[in-house]
């Protein structure tokens, strides 16, 4: 018997959105008693709640998400918790391989546990801050790493794949950058800061690994709690969008029992 295990995030107009980016706006054009129906109209970025980066977002020319295979969509991998490293933590190749059964060409989803401070989780639960500006995230020793094992399609319970240090996040947000800098300082002091997260590493696992077709899912979420250091089989399901940089996807792990 097959189980189905959710893996994704709902998606709604309170789900916060990358820092510069619009919100999720969605409201009713037609209502059932003027009409006899109810439709409703949305207007978004593609980079809000679980959704699936192709190539093109950073690479001009590149695979849209219409030109994604099936195949790099669907197959066997391995969900691993990371969680230990904590917020602003470096999560590295050693602790999948010391972790799981990786097999060169998986599919590869990390458990970072910053799903539970997702906007959708219980008061007392919810910290939209924490989790946009304190998440984990790895150095270029891991994109030489993805790329070495073929790793086709990876995905964090983050909002970023990408490390704080190596984003807007903590070089130049207003308001933001300054403590997030200061708290790595603390964290991996002040001298190491530039050696582990260098200028030129900038958007680091985005703009190494899209040119090579290595692509990620971002917020993941649901039960990914629940098949932590396991293989099973992972769908990552977008919609034909022809063109398309990123999409909306809806993440499914697939547990024989």
């Amino acid at each position: 018997m097959t189980k189905l295990v959710e893996l994704s995030q709902p998606l709604n107009a309170d789900a916060p959105f990358w820092p510069s980016y619009p919100p999720f706006e969605v409201k009713y054009i037609k209502r059932k008693p003027e009409h006899g129906v109810n439709a409703q109209y949305i207007m978004t970025s593609n980079h809000m709640g679980t959704h699936l980066d192709a190539p093109r977002h950073f690479v001009t020319g590149g695979k849209t998400i219409d030109q994604i295979p099936l195949e790099q969509l669907y197959g066997p991998g391995v969900i691993v918790d990371v969680s230990d490293v904590g917020d602003l933590g470096i999560y590295t190749p050693d602790m999948i391989e010391h972790s799981v059964d990786l097999h060169d060409g998986d599919i590869l989803i990390l458990h970072t546990g910053f799903n539970r401070y997702g906007w959708y989780q219980p008061q007392g639960m919810a910290d939209e801050e924490r989790y946009i500006h304190r998440h984990p995230g790895p150095t270029r020793e891991w994109c030489d790493w993805m790329l070495k094992r073929k790793i086709k399609l990876w995905g964090v319970d983050a909002v970023s794949t990408d490390h704080p240090m190596n984003l807007p996040i903590g070089r130049f947000l207003p308001r933001v950058a300054p403590r997030v800098r200061a708290e790595c300082e603390r964290k991996f002091g002040k001298e190491k800061l530039d050696e582990l997260f260098p200028e030129e590493d900038y958007q680091l696992t985005h703009n190494v690994l899209f040119p090579h077709d290595v692509i990620h899912i971002e917020n993941l979420g649901g039960d990914i709690g629940k098949l932590l250091n396991r293989r099973v089989t992972i769908g990552c399901f977008p919609w034909l969008f022809k063109g398309g940089e990123a999409a909306f996807a809806r993440v499914v792990a697939f547990v024989e029992e």
